[in-house]
Formats: structure tokens, C-alpha cells, sequence
């Protein structure tokens, strides 16, 4: 599909999104979300994308929800170009809750790129407050330039925390930062972001993507794509595991299929000839029989 908010472009095996509103400071949309999903199914479908950096064209990340709509903005029943955003009625009246018309965008963006074979850098380059920041949550790694700002700002919008960010903020930051981050609705600075285990790490704004690159050129150059779609898997569905067992049979069950693999012998051979690795296996057509072990969940 043809891209209106966003930029798509791979290159040396990395694809760069770039949210590209930059006269609304990226602000997100309905059209931006479905660019967005888009752009992940087609990262995961090319087995050329070892690894995706996410980044916001102009001074900021993403402003937020577009707010042009004005009072309205979130209230999608008095809204005349969001008609499919009207809520299904059950015959008694009631709203019914399980359809798909009540679902939230962000969160529909953030439970794909939850489920993304390809690990996902997010570089915070300015502003990045409500879904500007929530977005980044399923993302694997967080790095900041110096001018980048973050804000959990519902509470001060007369909302609640969007895009699945009450199940990612606090497993990332721990409860009670993210309780104050979320209660007072503040802009906090790139350092505070960093004191608080949502950032990585902050550059200078000319040294952020390079940074981001680099990283993403350390996976792609050393490592089985494989391997690394399913250690992106294990570890964010481990997060919900109720006992470690749940992860020692899937630890199993992919050292004894992977250890068979080209790609395991090649990254022993590799190693022991002390040469840099050549993995062949593909996520298109490699993924071993047990994956996905997992249940696919339903908005229901």
C-alpha cells in the first residue's frame, strides 16, 4: 500500500519507519496506525529486514493523538468521519464492548509490533508524549537523543493510559515509576527517561541514528535471524508466564529442533574456524514446527 504518514525504507538490511508528519510533530492517526501495521507485516514477510529502527521526521518523535478535531477528537460517536467507530449495540440497548468498533489504535499498533519476528529499535528523537510514547513500549530497545521529551499525559487529557501500556510500562520501568509517571501526567526529560529504565541510553541528535544503525548492524551482521525471531518471542511471552517451567519447555523445545539446524552448525563451524558466521536459515521458511506455541489471543 501506498504510504501517506510514514516512510518505509530498507537498507544494508535494516528497515528505517520515519513517522512523517513533521508539520503536526508526527501527531498519530487512524491512517498512520494502519501504515504502521502495514509496514510491520511487510518487515516480518521480508527475510532481506534483519532488524527495524522506528524515528520521527522533523524536530519531534510524535506529538501525541492528532488533536484537530478539538473536543471531539476522542469522542468517536459525535465524530461524522469516523463512522466506523460507532459502537455496535446489543438488542438490550448496552454497548457491546467485544466489538471490534471499541477497540483502541494504539493498542491495535502495539499488540503488532508485540508479535514482530524482527527485533525493534525505537530512536526517540524529540517529543514523544501519550501514544507517541506508548508505542515505543513493545519496542525492544529505547534510545534517545538530548532533545527527546516523554509524557504518560492521560491523566491530564481526562483519559486513561492507551495501547496495552498498563501491561508493558510496568513490566519495563517497575510499578511504582510507572504509577507516577501515569498518575501525574508530566513531561519528563530525556535523563529522567534514562533514571528510569525506559531509555536505553541518550546521544547527541546527530549521533542518535548512527547509534541506532549500529546496533541494528550488530544483529544483522552476526547473528541467525532465526534465532533472533525466536528470542524476541521468548522473552516478551515469558514476561506473562506464571512459573519459570513454561520457560524451560520452550527453551527445549528450541535447543533440540535449532540444534540440528545449518544454522546451529554453521555457528559452531564459524566460531571454531574463527570466521564471522554465514546462516542460511530464513524466517519465511524456517521457523520450527512447534512456533508459534502460544494461542492466538482474541478481542472478544
Amino acid at each position: 500500500m501506498p504510504y501517506q504518514t510514514i516512510l518505509y525504507d530498507v537498507a544494508d538490511n535494516i528497515l528505517t519507519i520515519t513517522l512523517n508528519r513533521p508539520e503536526r510533530l508526527n501527531a498519530f492517526t487512524g491512517e498512520m496506525m494502519t501504515e504502521m501495521i502495514d509496514a510491520f507485516d511487510r518487515a516480518d514477510a521480508d527475510d532481506n529486514v534483519r532488524a527495524v529502527i522506528v524515528t520521527g521526521a522533523g524536530r519531534g518523535f510524535c506529538a501525541g493523538a492528532d488533536l484537530s478535531a478539538g473536543a471531539k477528537t476522542f469522542d468517536y460517536e459525535a465524530r461524522d468521519d469516523r463512522p466506523d467507530r460507532k459502537p455496535h449495540i446489543k438488542p438490550d440497548g448496552s454497548i457491546d464492548f467485544s466489538h471490534e468498533s471499541v477497540r483502541d489504535g494504539g493498542g491495535r499498533l502495539t499488540l503488532r509490533i508485540y508479535e514482530c519476528l524482527k527485533p525493534v529499535i525505537a530512536a526517540v528523537n524529540g517529543p514523544a508524549v501519550g501514544v507517541g510514547v506508548t508505542m515505543q513500549l513493545p519496542m525492544d530497545v529505547r534510545l534517545a537523543s538530548e532533545n527527546a521529551r516523554f509524557g504518560f499525559v492521560f491523566s491530564r487529557r481526562g483519559l486513561v493510559p492507551e495501547a496495552c501500556s498498563s501491561w508493558f510500562l510496568p513490566r519495563i520501568v517497575g510499578i511504582s515509576q510507572a504509577l507516577e509517571w501515569a498518575f501525574s501526567g508530566r513531561v519528563f526529560s530525556a535523563q529522567e527517561a534514562l533514571e528510569g529504565g525506559l531509555v536505553k541510553k541518550i546521544y547527541k541528535p546527530d549521533e542518535l541514528i548512527p547509534a541506532a544503525r549500529a546496533l541494528a548492524r550488530e544483529i544483522a551482521d552476526n547473528t541467525s535471524q532465526i534465532s533472533v525471531a525466536l528470542i524476541r518471542q521468548m522473552f516478551w511471552k515469558m514476561l506473562g508466564a506464571d512459573h519459570p517451567m513454561e520457560a524451560h519447555k520452550i527453551d527445549s523445545r528450541g535447543i533440540f529442533v535449532r540444534g540440528s539446524s545449518d544454522d546451529a552448525k554453521e555457528g559452531v563451524t564459524s566460531f571454531l574456524e574463527k570466521r564471522p558466521p554465514r546462516f542460511t536459515d530464513r524466517v519465511s521458511t524456517g521457523m520450527p514446527p512447534y512456533f508459534p506455541w502460544w494461542t492466538e489471543r482474541k478481542y472478544s
